[in-house]
């Protein structure tokens, strides 16, 4: 990058003004330097470029891509499952023991052997519509959680430990007053014990209620690391007990979901089923009624981070400028005429990192707030569903882009002010900050070690545009590679925000000691 700096016009003395003049004059100088301009301008383009190519696989041949159903607060879900339901008019309770939960796993594209997902379910559920993504409460027996009551797919607590049996049958029950659903539990159908409480806004007058089962799909230990093979659950169930505003119409049954979800299936055309077992029913399910997270069981959905991998790459451009911003005026000796026309050096230390910080948080914000629905839309006509975020954290993806960029910035100009050579510095910056992420994302090192090098390097910056969130009732892998990275999006930012401050502060004390 070729940048020529003038110095300022002699005059009889040096120039003191305040803070305001130093910022000032850093502006002029930043803005009039055209390799400054371009790089920053490029940092934007090489952004977007990337992502784009991130994008530009197709998926010709694969199932037509949809949009995910989308849960009440925003997020994308999963919503499949075999039901079977009657209206409730008003208040009222459904209670039911549950006896039994088998279920099949596929080993091969034509075999299957006996087996369960951890997360297979069949329990009770108040939900508010048919249509996949409505609001819902259940009660339920799980395969190897014990009883949990969901509600709105990112709400999870626990029950009563253990595995159902015939000898360890489990009792539920839901009563619905108003917007509010109360869940029960009993090991013998005498003894109760309230499960929790979902205040579900707006629910219908007449929700639809019933049994219901389903099973995301089993993970299997394969050559190559942990696979998730298509699972099905069965429940067997008593009698259901009625109480309150029923409309004694007949049982009806149905699949919820028009297929499988990302959690997969035991297969794309088994069918699930619910028929009568003495008084009582044996359902057959899958699918699964959760948020949709990254990762090998999600299959082919996009995340929003896979839109903004370029940041990198922008990342890297706003270093070189960053650099050169400090280090072309040691190269040139124009340091002596800047601190002798702006004594305070600490003032021009903060003028230069906030100008650079401001121009790369408008480049890296730009090109995120571009790329989030350029992506979306690229990969929804490649054939890609796309992972739906509430509003919030896709404003915070874009917001922390920009941040990332200009964390980076301020941390490459003070590392520049110590080092004063443009080409230690930029390296520096690049092994300490982008190299530890190419490798974890990129799955090259072990699990352990990729999760150290978010933690203890710059490098835990990116998770500020991570979407994807841990969930304890979703089972996938859960790893850097597919967009979860081992620090929160702003504990990953706080500790890149420690770096450039480190770096910030031993740049202060140099200038006022070396370059007196």
């Amino acid at each position: 990058m070729t940048t020529t700096l003038s110095p300022p016009p002699a005059t009889g003395r040096p120039e003191r003004g305040g803070f305001g003049r130093v910022l000032h004059a850093e502006w002029t100088k930043f803005r009039t330097v055209r390799g400054w301009v371009l790089g920053t301008v490029g940092a934007l383009v090489v952004t977007c470029l990337v992502g784009l190519l991130a994008t530009a696989q197709s998926n010709e041949g694969g199932p037509k891509a949809s949009k995910l159903p989308v849960g009440p607060s925003g997020e994308a879900v999963n919503d499949a499952f075999y039901f079977l339901h009657q209206p409730l008019k008003g208040d009222g309770s459904i209670t039911v023991s549950v006896s039994s939960l088998t279920g099949r796993v596929a080993s091969t594209p034509t075999g299957n052997r006996p087996g369960l997902a951890p997360w297979a379910k069949a329990g009770i559920i108040v939900k508010d519509s048919l249509e996949p993504g409505s609001s819902y409460a259940a009660m339920m027996v799980t395969a190897a959680h014990g009883v949990r009551m969901q509600y709105d797919y990112t709400h999870d607590t626990a029950g009563l430990p253990g595995a159902v049996s015939a000898e360890a049958p489990r009792w539920l029950r839901l009563e619905r007053s108003g917007d509010t659903v109360t869940g029960y539990q009993s090991a013998d159908g005498s003894t109760w014990s309230e499960a929790g409480t979902a205040r579900l806004s707006g629910l219908s007058k007449s929700p639809q209620v019933g049994l219901f089962v389903t099973s995301p799909s089993a993970t299997v230990e394969t050559g190559t690391g942990t696979g998730f093979n298509p699972a099905v659950a069965t429940g067997t169930f008593g009698a259901p007990a009625l109480n309150g505003g029923w409309s004694g119409n007949a049982w009806q049954d149905r699949q919820v979901g028009g297929g499988p979800g990302t959690s997969g299936s035991y297969s794309q055309s088994t069918k699930g089923e619910a028929i009568r077992s003495g008084t009582g029913y044996r359902i057959t399910g899958a699918g699964d009624i959760a948020p949709v997270v990254g990762g090998p069981a999600a299959g082919g959905v996009r995340i929003l981070s896979n839109f903004l991998v370029g940041a990198f790459a922008g990342l890297i451009m706003m270093v070189v400028v960053a650099t050169s911003c400090m280090t072309v005026e040691y190269r040139r000796g124009l340091i002596g005429v800047t601190f002798a026309a702006s004594p305070g050096r600490g003032r021009v230390l903060v003028s230069k990192a906030l100008v650079v910080g401001c121009a790369a948080f408008l480049a890296g914000t730009l090109a995120a707030a571009v790329m989030l629905p350029l992506g979306a839309a690229r990969s929804l006509a490649n054939g890609f569903p796309v992972l739906t975020v509430p509003p919030s954290t896709e404003l915070r993806a874009v917001v922390g882009t920009g941040l990332l960029l200009a964390a980076a910035g301020v941390f490459a100009l003070a590392l520049g002010a110590i080092l004063r050579r443009s080409a230690v510095t930029i390296t520096a910056v690049v092994v300490g900050m982008v190299l530890p992420y190419l490798l974890a994302t990129a799955s090259v090192l072990p699990p352990a070690a990729s999760d150290w090098l978010l933690k203890a390097t710059p490098a835990a910056g990116f998770a500020i545009q991570q979407t994807v969130t841990h969930y304890d009732q979703v089972v996938t892998v859960y790893s850097p590679a597919h967009g979860y990275f081992p620090l929160a999006p702003w504990e990953g930012l706080a500790v890149l925000c420690a770096y450039a401050a480190t770096a910030f502060a031993g740049a202060l004390v140099l200038i006022r000691r070396r370059d007196a």
